[in-house]
């Protein structure tokens, strides 16, 4: 067990600074923030932390637009405070990972502004730049993800440049070798500072197609998907162009040698293709990424035929590749109201947890979710997410999942001395920390309960999975290393089930602390509402 690499089924809790605690009173969480709250994440039995974007930024896109790599934007601190972070958590036992935009950088990062000046300079050549059609036009048909065309004209050298995200968000022309040794330096900043590894946002957008070629129309029964919204024309095209290109795939072994130098450092990729399962098969296989996670679990299927579907037919496609799940994070809605509905109860929140925790690979579980927080319905005075604001009324945005953490019941959560940058709503503050903490029934405490059993069980972290035959909705699964296997059972709706099981040899039923645990009788599972079933089972 000394030499498995510690990310392997390791539980990473993803913080979303702005939303997380403010130290100073101006309504956004900072650095300081983290680390006050430290001890706190270090008490749910997490391994790592995962810190969204805290770089120099003008926050059109709240942090993923990258006016400087190297330093700490003021609104969230210093670079002195996030070697305290560093510390403070590696004293606590957790590990330690950021986001790196690589793909894309802020229109007001030094690179962009020299970039656009003429067609001669000496970084002329960094950005993605096109001549306009013979009828002044963009060059081809790509879009953005946030809506609209991908390119924006520049008359300075009367050309367009590409943006597959906001048009404050030029992409770097991964072509340019150049570009590539300055992201690699920039990378090796933080891991000469000490992280222990890296979240990659959008990483199979590095680089586009050097022919500029159309992307191709997609049926109307296609659109379908995470970030392929029917109200949004992105969702009218098949993206074979724009992202995920055959070149992307020597950058990441590039990536991969520099991080190697660093031993004990991982990356963890960010996947959304055309078909994102392949892609992450690709990205995890020949020492390239070490984790990667896409978004089929990001989305409102909560069937077990569609998380089944999902993870087989990624393990069908990996050859050694370690997989990372998540069901919850900073860009959808939070998944005890897009799984749950309504009113959804507390232990479902359990459930949850047991389910993407039990899943064969890594854990992205988002700030939360160990709460049973729902979606928040931010009005529109309040909306800050450029997202939301272009496609409101019928898409609102992210602003639902970023409200700030309530760390009590009070009027402003705990959160800051002053009105926060986004409303929290009153179902929040009741559901805060600190009433949690207090109710040992708790989905809080619950959480706590259920993740301190499973570092107890190793074969939960590193085991092989094989999925069993049940009816809806049950999802049923064995978990095996050499000398250990555990049968998972999980009922996913909001009744009673019941299914048989055959030929699985001798269960020892498992009475697992945290969750609502069914029973087994003979060889038929009873499984309360959100309940789950572990068991032991011997080797035949």
């Amino acid at each position: 067990m000394t030499d498995i690499p510690w990310w392997r089924g390791a539980v990473i809790y993803e913080i979303y600074p702005r939303s997380f605690m403010d130290s100073n009173g101006d309504g956004i969480g900072d650095l300081p923030g983290i680390i006050e709250r430290l001890d706190y994440v270090a008490s749910l039995g997490v391994d790592a932390i995962w810190i969204a974007p805290f770089f120099t930024s003008p926050m059109a896109d709240f942090g993923y637009d990258v006016a400087d790599y190297r330093n700490v934007d003021p609104l969230f601190g210093t670079l002195a405070d996030f070697d305290r972070l560093l510390a403070k958590a590696h004293s606590l036992g957790l590990k330690v990972m950021i986001d790196q935009v690589l793909s894309h950088t802020s229109s007001e990062h030094e690179w962009f502004k020299a970039s656009r000046i003429d067609r001669s300079n000496e970084k002329a050549n960094w950005y993605v730049w096109a001549d306009a059609k013979p009828d002044g036009t963009p060059p081809n048909n790509w879009l953005s993800i946030f809506g609209g065309v991908a390119w924006q004209w520049e008359p300075r050298r009367q050309q367009y440049y590409l943006h597959n995200f906001l048009a404050s968000q030029p992409d770097l022309n991964f072509h340019e070798p150049a570009v590539r040794a300055a992201v690699l330096d920039n990378v090796k900043f933080w891991l000469e500072r000490g992280v222990d590894g890296l979240r990659l946002d959008a990483i199979n957008f590095c680089y586009h197609d050097a022919c500029l070629r159309d992307n191709p129309a997609k049926p109307l029964e296609q659109r379908t998907g995470r970030g392929f919204r029917t109200d949004n024309p992105y969702a009218f095209q098949a993206h074979l162009y724009n992202n995920t290109q055959p070149e992307n795939v020597q950058f990441l072994t590039q990536l991969r040698e520099l991080l190697d130098q660093y031993p004990g450092t991982v990356s963890l990729g960010e996947i959304s293709s055309e078909d994102s399962l392949a892609t992450m098969a690709e990205y995890l296989s020949a020492r390239r990424l070490h984790m990667g996670y896409c978004f089929e679990l990001l989305t409102s299927d909560f069937s077990a035929a569609h998380i089944r579907s999902t993870i087989e037919q990624l393990e069908s496609k990996l050859d050694g590749g370690w997989p990372c799940w998540a069901i919850s994070n900073h860009d959808v809605e939070r998944v005890m109201s897009r799984w749950g509905g309504a009113n959804p109860p507390p232990y479902f929140a359990t459930l949850l947890t047991a389910l993407v925790c039990s899943l064969r690979g890594s854990v992205c579980i988002y700030q939360g979710e160990e709460l049973g927080l729902t979606e928040a319905d931010v009005p529109y005075e309040s909306l800050q997410d450029p997202y939301g604001l272009t496609f409101w009324p019928s898409f609102k945005g992210r602003d639902g999942c970023r409200t700030p953490m309530p760390w009590s019941d009070d009027e402003r959560a705990g959160f800051s001395r002053t009105t926060p940058w986004l409303p929290t709503p009153a179902s929040h503050r009741v559901a805060a920390v600190s009433r949690q903490h207090r109710d040992p029934h708790s989905a809080l405490n619950r959480f706590r309960s259920f993740l301190h059993w499973r570092k107890q069980m190793p074969v939960l972290r590193l085991g092989e999975v094989r999925f069993v035959s049940t009816p809806e909705p049950i999802l049923a699964f064995v978990r095996t290393t050499n000398d250990h296997s555990m049968f998972v059972a999980l009922n996913l709706a909001d009744v009673p089930s019941e299914a048989l099981v055959y030929d699985m040899g001798e269960l020892q039923r498992v009475d697992v602390p945290g969750i609502v645990n069914g029973t087994l009788e003979g060889g038929r599972l009873h499984l309360p509402p959100y309940a789950a079933l572990f068991a032991t089972l011997s080797h035949q």
